[in-house]
């Protein structure tokens, strides 16, 4: 069976989410829960994490363990989103509206992700 292109569009957009964490590691680090120890080491490799898994989401041999490790990772990230409803600082600046749709579409990435298991 021939790979769909929307798959190669999910893994564009994780490798380029996770090239994000090194060219912007301020935007992310002000976003970690206070919480969490070893800020820029945690953004550093959820960052690598994104780029492999990214990566990995191209090979049929490492298709599916990809899609594993993307759905553990978005639930991971959802520490992250709602700890952002803390305060303004945790915020970011970003509307609460915006943090409140990060939630549902956090599920959406989920299902995209488990859509493509064989």
């Amino acid at each position: 069976m021939e790979t769909p292109w929307h798959l190669y569009l999910m893994a564009g957009m994780y490798i380029v989410a996770g090239l994000a964490h090194f060219v912007f590691p301020k935007a992310y680090m002000r976003i970690m829960p206070r919480y969490l120890p070893a800020h820029k080491l945690l953004v550093f490799l959820s960052g690598m994490a994104e780029i492999l898994l990214g990566i990995g989401l191209c090979f049929p041999f490492t298709k599916n363990i990809s899609i594993y490790g993307i759905i553990l990772m978005l639930l991971v990230f959802l520490m992250v989103h709602f700890y952002m409803f803390s305060g303004e600082k945790a915020s970011a600046g970003i509307p609460k509206w915006v943090l409140v749709l990060r939630i549902p579409l956090q599920f959406g990435l989920m299902y995209w992700a488990f859509w493509y298991l064989d």
